[in-house]
């Protein structure tokens, strides 16, 4: 902004709604740590000579980063809300957390209607997926050539032979363990072990035995040690005769997280443990090589995250190009690829009285899991020794996931939902004229908002009402020195709830009919657009041909009760 207003001759309103108009801002976490706050002293320290050259008080200027009047601290986040116009979180159910977490920027507004979408994450396929897979759908999909595996005709996956699928899988199984048994080696060189524990880690891990993978940042709310919740349950897995199962754990923690380092002490301390006969491995210096060996090399990817702080997660999605199930919390991305023929969910989405509950519940759902339908399904096999089920899930999950969960997908709403009409705004606010003429409509907004006022007539209808049917409403504006062309009257039905606002609803936009003194009398109809209760309300909210959103900032006046 002060580059506009240097370069352009701007002032502080008119650059920032170019500023504002033209910027897209994308919400990555419900982790506090990751919405930093700063204290306002410091932000004086550094910012305060800044004020002077846009035009600001120093108190003005905290306002930008402040959720409400009683905040306490200057948020980043908040900064960059009030300062785009295109906001979105990276996931769906990430977008309705968020709307939660930063309400009080929209308090007059229904949680529904916070203007932050959802743009769910993808994954570059071609940045994850195995040359062998490549190889394989590029033969059988009609597409990947070229090295774009994104051009690959999904829908033909079912086609692919169960046998080179596979043999496909098991290639990058083996080279997994030959990662996994070399790392470990050059551990133990490192610390100076005898020739003995040398030859232990040549002998890690069973290509044979079902193999699931947990690899990520080490954040506490990810859980890493909640499959050691229960060691008695543990232990049958791991050394069940008939059904054994082995766990792959690789990751890092961000430095100053203590709890984080801690959960990787304990991992790593337990794959130590000799009662678990070097099934549970944990894999030291953790970073994008070992990920690629993971992701195409498990047959099923774990993820276990305190719903809903995963805002997406993508490390399963790069497992599902490779033909490797998710076994994962109906959180981030998980809620919306989940289908039982592609994966598991542990637990479910309802809330859980106590910390303890939901760990208790969801650590027993991953054993039964695995004792119960992963394992056996996994060593289910045929007479020619191939797992056909586990193939048809494999297949499954490629055809139905890997389409969507991709960049291109991604790159592709976004350029629909925000990047075109960024641009738009910001050539057509390349002119200055245009510029002043917004935010002169802006001022007058402010000055006159005060003053707006609406009342609804009050009726009750006198006969039975039927779905479908349309009741005819008039309401009576006051816009002070507004004109009806400044303002969207509109008519709002739905469901309220007890805060007053409304829980599930939609707008109609009235028209204006005629002058009534100082007032406008505008009219509509009130759909009755399902069976029940039907509550309805009248709000008043700017409108302008150049504004992209017209929640923010928020100008907004519901009718009196």
């Amino acid at each position: 902004m002060r580059q506009l207003m240097r370069s352009r001759g701007l002032s502080y309103g008119e650059a920032r709604e170019v500023v504002w108009s033209s910027s897209v801002f994308t919400t990555h976490t419900p982790v506090m740590a990751g919405n930093e706050y700063f204290d306002f002293e410091l932000v004086r320290k550094h910012l305060e000579a800044y004020c002077g050259e846009l035009g600001l008080t120093f108190p003005d200027f905290l306002e930008i980063g402040k959720e409400d009047a009683a905040s306490m601290g200057f948020c980043m986040t908040v900064v960059a809300m009030r300062l785009c116009a295109s906001l979105n979180a990276v996931s769906l159910l990430h977008r309705d957390t968020s709307r939660d977490m930063w309400h009080k920027l929209w308090p007059q507004l229904p949680r529904y209607e916070v203007p932050i979408e959802g743009i769910t994450n993808g994954v570059h396929t071609c940045s994850w997926i195995s040359h062998e897979h490549h190889k394989l759908y590029s033969r059988y999909l009609a597409g990947g050539a070229n090295g774009v595996p994104d051009s690959c005709d999904w829908a033909k996956t079912d086609e692919i032979d169960d046998r080179e699928l596979w043999d496909t899988h098991m290639v990058r199984k083996q080279k997994l363990v030959k990662l996994v048994r070399e790392r470990l080696k050059r551990q133990y060189q490192r610390q100076g072990a005898d020739p003995t524990v040398l030859a232990e880690a040549e002998k890690v891990l069973n290509p044979e035995y079902l193999t699931i993978g947990f690899a990520r940042r080490f954040a506490t709310y990810k859980r890493a040690t909640l499959f050691m919740r229960d060691m008695t349950r543990l232990l049958e897995l791991v050394n069940d005769e008939k059904l054994p199962v082995q766990f792959v754990f690789a990751g890092k923690a961000h430095p100053a997280d203590t709890h984080g380092k801690e959960f990787i002490r304990a991992v790593a301390k337990l794959s130590m443990d000799k009662r678990f006969k070097s099934r549970i491995i944990f894999v030291e210096d953790y970073n994008m090589n070992v990920a690629r060996y993971m992701v195409q090399g498990v047959d099923v990817w774990m993820n276990n995250p305190i719903r809903p702080m995963e805002a997406s997660g993508t490390s399963g999605m790069k497992a599902v190009i490779n033909g490797v199930m998710n076994l994962s919390v109906l959180d981030g991305w998980w809620v919306e690829g989940y289908s039982p023929d592609v994966g598991w969910a542990i637990g479910g989405s309802d809330s859980y009285n106590t910390d303890e509950e939901r760990d208790y519940v969801e650590a027993e759902s991953i054993y039964n899991l695995i004792k119960k339908v992963v394992a056996p399904l996994y060593y289910k096999l045929d007479s020619d020794g191939l797992p056909r089920g586990w193939l048809k899930m494999m297949k499954t999950c490629v055809r139905k996931l890997a389409p969507h969960f991709n960049t291109n997908r991604m790159l592709r709403e976004y350029y629909e939902k925000f990047y075109t009409t960024a641009h738009r705004a910001s050539v057509r606010f390349s002119e200055n004229s245009r510029v002043a003429e917004l935010a002169r409509w802006r001022k007058k907004l402010k000055e006159n908002w005060p003053r707006v006022k609406v009342v609804p007539d009050q009726f009750k209808p006198e006969m039975e009402v039927h779905s479908g049917a349309k009741l005819p409403l008039s309401a009576v504006v006051w816009l002070g020195d507004l004109n009806p062309e400044d303002v969207d009257v509109q008519l709002y039905v739905g469901i309220a709830d007890e805060e007053t606002l409304f829980k599930e609803g939609r707008s109609i936009s009235m028209t204006f009919d005629a002058r009534m003194g100082d007032a406008y009398l505008y009219k509509g109809d009130l759909p009755c657009y399902k069976s029940g209760r039907h509550d309805f309300a009248v709000r008043v909210i700017g409108r302008h041909p150049d504004v992209v959103n017209p929640f923010m900032p928020m100008f907004i006046k519901w009718n009196e009760e």
